[in-house]
């Protein structure tokens, strides 16, 4: 296991409700792991967890076998990265010092980019299919290349573990299964640990190794695709008739049924 949480329960100051209830949770190094569920299931503090912006108040969390509370925020850098939707569109930045933001951690209060800094950056650009695009301002972007300019900023921190926070949330659908699979890329070809939230289970079936469907901050089911994607559990953790369709090759799909039909599809 490279991180995870176990008996986890964490509750926001004056909320009556956990926001996480003894959940336990397993990735393996190399993995992709989504974690879904409805709005207020406990997917993102799941992820401010696991890099040490909110500590549990039961339970362990554990990054690379250590306490995820007892990480220095530099050194937690050097292994984990994270992308989310962001702000810095309005900052008036090229896509270049964007990205060379990755290589803060690892450098010293007053050091600039190195020759082999550089070229990190370069390749991250490259990989993204941003390089024509570095001396652009980030306001001059379109959602996709906003988030792949993010994606290789957290690249660039060469890190073990990518965390995602809906980062396809505003996308098109062309864009989205771009980005996505640019992370299965960096998976596969750099072992890179993935942990995805996101609300979009159809993309999370295709893209994913491992699924945890969340409702109400416990597990309702962690395990391949095709053994939560089912309309029961589905069901149960939205509140709502799901019909599933497998797609063959294009994976299995969760499709939101009418109330009106007894839960079928219109």
């Amino acid at each position: 296991m490279i991180c995870g949480l176990e008996g986890v329960s964490f509750r926001y100051r004056g909320r009556l409700a956990n926001a996480l209830s003894n959940v336990d949770l397993t990735v393996a190094e190399g993995t992709h792991v989504a974690l879904v569920g409805p709005n207020g299931a406990g997917k993102s503090t799941i992820l401010r967890i696991l890099t040490g912006v909110l500590t549990p108040d039961a339970g362990k969390a554990t990054v690379l076998g250590r306490d995820a509370g007892d990480w220095k925020r530099r050194e937690l850098a050097r292994q984990v990265a994270v992308v989310s939707q962001g702000g810095e569109a309005q900052v008036p930045i090229s896509v270049r010092e964007l990205v060379s933001m990755g290589r803060h951690p690892y450098l010293g209060a007053w050091s600039a980019l190195s020759r082999e800094d550089h070229a990190t950056v370069d390749a991250c650009l490259e990989s993204v299919d941003l390089i024509s695009l570095s001396a652009c301002d980030v306001r001059e972007l379109s959602g996709g290349e906003l988030q792949r300019a993010r994606l290789a900023r957290a690249l660039v921190q060469e890190p073990r573990i990518l965390l995602l926070d809906e980062p396809t949330a505003h996308l098109d659908l062309g864009h989205e299964a771009r980005f996505m699979e640019l992370v299965r890329q960096y998976t596969v070809t750099q072992s890179v640990t993935v942990v995805a939230v996101t609300h979009h289970l159809n993309v999370s079936a295709r893209f994913a190794d491992q699924m945890v469907l969340l409702s109400e901050g416990t597990v309702l089911k962690q395990g391949p695709p095709d053994l939560v994607l089912t309309p029961e559990l589905l069901e149960a953790a939205f509140h709502w008739p799901v019909a599933v369709v497998d797609l063959g090759a294009m994976g299995r799909h969760a499709i939101a049924g009418r109330r009106d039909s007894g839960g079928g599809v219109p």
